[in-house]
């Protein structure tokens, strides 16, 4: 890399003034002529049979274009990946707020008016309310066809409400239970979380006669979107063209096109694009949280309180349908024993059909619901022994090139130096006033893998342009990417301009996830700035007459130095006879293997009199190894 420095400096966002300035491009900002908008009839029950459903007064109404209901769909269904999800409902609902019907009209307004013009009537079924009554021998099966499902994780023999059940071990957990000296078991629960995103779901879809079409939509992922969508209606996903536009908000709930599939279907009938944006009602009525879950923790220990075995049950709550997770189950939930050494382990998880709101992706999938119960199993096992609580965890900490309870060996491991270092900065073990306690916790998180594609672009102008297919959801992707390649090429930061392409100009892009965006989207853009590098230095040495190890690139273009003789990079890309283009990709779907840590102190008071409890103080040390941009690392902490 060049050795001028400009990873590793705070740089703004690259759309920073595109935001605050209200030129940035939004789904629901998007307007096409002789747009039509889509409202839905969601249902008020749990579950129940339609026996009725008329949608002759609502078609019409004024200004309605069509209205759509299940059977329209001849059962096709919807998921990333366990498919089990209908577009509308046909036949039963699953839980309030299941989308029943939809209407496209003139205007939202007439729509909306529509919408209450269907009659629907119900036959109530039995309600399962939560994962306990779902497991009962006598529940109700929520979908008595299961086994028949596509993309199911692994047989079901026999009906079931539990749906996917995976197991992760070492060694011999009852082994270990019989050399512990104390065993501690506790049960935790954990309720269903939304990601309050500032901008709800929204799309615009414009469907053509031979069925391609354009979409714009609030997504994290537009080539998960195309795959759904094309799935659905039998058609190309490559004729489904998702065009990018920013998002307001994600935290991983931004991966789902349901609504882009109904949108499609009504474009289809209509002839005509249409618009539907979601309203935060109907956002908390059937968004798609993370999962709430019971967990049964059971572990055994030394008196000296080193661990020799762990045993963990996470039951999710999927609610009334598995359709929003991209593989089946939640990639975080088997990490869910932290960063201790345990040598005999056990993670069983189950995900369980109730009648509540389908459950999604949320910031580090299943993770916080295990390693909440971890952390507090740490502590009443800390109490049972008598040792102090920091002291248990630095004794079980793994360290360099240890291997996770359940997983590969991780290079690097820096939770003993954040846990330390949040204690300090505490005063964790300082004097306390009256009714005031401190406690601590750590956590990790292993990055994600994925598949990227960026491009590099120097003109005849010298002008550089990147150019990425990645939907950029927060956590500042192009900004990164954008520091990459100026440390590559040694140019001013602002001199690139940042393009954001749609579906047709790259193969793949898995999209923002798993806090892997620097790693992999950072990892396509040093691959196109180290290619563009070689490049440059190619067609400029043929226009030396110099080799490109006599070359010096800097400062926007290349110096031989004992010719005494300089090219810019427009000069450079004109001798070249066309633009110098670039390709960057990344591909790593593995996990880590790099692993950031973090710890916290939290410091509260008590009132004895009301029993209000009172955060005073909280200290964090986070520890994620090198930082390319300290404002968008402080960013996540803050906003993540």
């Amino acid at each position: 890399m060049a050795e001028k420095r400009i990873l590793g400096v705070p740089s703004p966002r690259v759309e920073g003034e595109e935001k605050v300035g209200g030129k940035a491009v939004y789904a629901v900002d998007v307007v096409l002529p002789n747009m039509l908008w889509v409202k839905a009839l969601r249902s008020p029950i749990a579950h129940g049979r339609i026996k009725r459903l008329d949608i002759y007064k609502a078609l019409a109404a004024p200004g309605v274009a069509a209205v759509i209901a299940g059977a329209e769909f001849g059962g096709a269904l919807i998921g990333k990946k366990i498919i089990d999800m209908p577009v509308l409902a046909e036949g039963v609902v699953r839980f309030i707020g299941e989308k029943v019907a939809a209407v496209a009209a003139e205007t939202e307004d007439a729509a909306e008016r529509a919408v209450d013009l269907i009659e629907v009537d119900y036959e109530e079924l039995p309600v399962v309310a939560d994962t306990a009554q779902a497991l009962s021998p006598n529940a109700p099966f929520i979908h008595p066809n299961v086994a028949r499902y596509k993309g199911l994780l692994h047989e079901i023999a026999t009906p079931s409400n539990v749906f996917v059940s995976l197991n992760w071990k070492k060694g011999d957990v009852e082994a270990g239970f019989r050399q512990s000296d104390v065993v501690v078991e506790n049960s935790f629960s954990v309720p269903a979380v939304h990601h309050a995103y500032i901008e709800p779901h929204s799309c615009v879809v414009q469907v053509k006669s031979d069925g391609s079409a354009d979409v714009w939509a609030s997504t994290k992922a537009p080539f998960a979107m195309r795959d759904q969508v094309g799935s659905v209606f039998q058609v190309s996903p490559a004729s489904i063209v998702i065009h990018p536009c920013y998002v307001g908000g994600d935290f991983g709930g931004k991966g789902d096109s349901n609504e882009v599939a109904l949108c499609y279907a009504l474009s289809k009938k209509t002839g005509r694009p249409v618009k539907f944006l979601i309203d935060y009602t109907e956002e908390l009525m059937a968004g798609n949280p993370r999962h709430g879950a019971t967990i049964k923790i059971k572990t055994g220990v030394k008196k000296n309180g080193l661990i020799i075995a762990q045993q963990m049950e996470i039951i999710f709550d999927s609610g009334g349908y598995g359709a929003y997770r991209p593989q089946g189950y939640l990639v975080g939930a088997h990490e869910s024993f932290g960063p201790y050494r345990i040598p005999n382990s056990l993670i069983e998880e189950k995900y369980v059909y109730t009648n509540r709101f389908p459950c999604g992706y949320m910031r580090a999938p299943g993770h916080p619901q295990g390693a909440f119960a971890t952390e507090s199993q740490v502590d009443l096992v800390a109490k049972t022994l008598g040792l102090d609580p920091a002291q248990y965890r630095r004794m079980n900490f793994m360290h360099d090139g240890d291997h996770f309870p359940v997983g590969e060996s991780i290079a690097h491991v820096k939770v003993t130096e954040a846990l330390e270092k949040a204690l300090e900065v505490s005063g964790f073990r300082g004097a306390k006033g009256k009714n005031v306690g401190r406690g601590c916790a750590v956590g990790n998180w292993v990055s994600k893998g994925g598949e990227s594609y960026a491009f590099v672009k120097i003109d005849e102008k010298g002008e550089v342009t990147l150019s990425t297919a990645v939907t950029d959801t927060g956590p500042g992707a192009y900004t990164v990417m954008r520091q990459i390649v100026s440390q590559e090429l040694d140019v001013p930061l602002d001199s690139i301009r940042m393009e954001v392409v749609d579906t047709t100009r790259v193969l793949k892009d898995t999209g923002v996830r798993g806090s892997s965006s620097t790693r992999v989207h950072g990892g396509s853009a040093f691959e196109a700035g180290k290619k563009a590098r070689e490049e440059i230095l190619r067609v400029a040495g043929r226009a030396m007459g110099a080799s490109p190890d006599e070359l010096l690139l800097n400062n926007g273009g290349v110096t031989h130095g004992r010719a005494e003789r300089r090219m810019s990079l427009g000069q450079i890309a004109a001798a070249n006879g066309a633009p110098i283009v670039v390709e960057g990709h990344y591909a790593n779907p593995k996990e880590g293997p790099e692993t950031s840590t973090v710890a916290q102190v939290a410091e509260v008071e008590v009132d004895t009199e009301t029993g209000e409890v009172t955060v005073t103080r909280l200290t964090t040390a986070h520890n994620t190894g090198t930082i390319l941009n300290p404002l968008t690392h402080q960013g996540q902490i803050d906003g993540g």
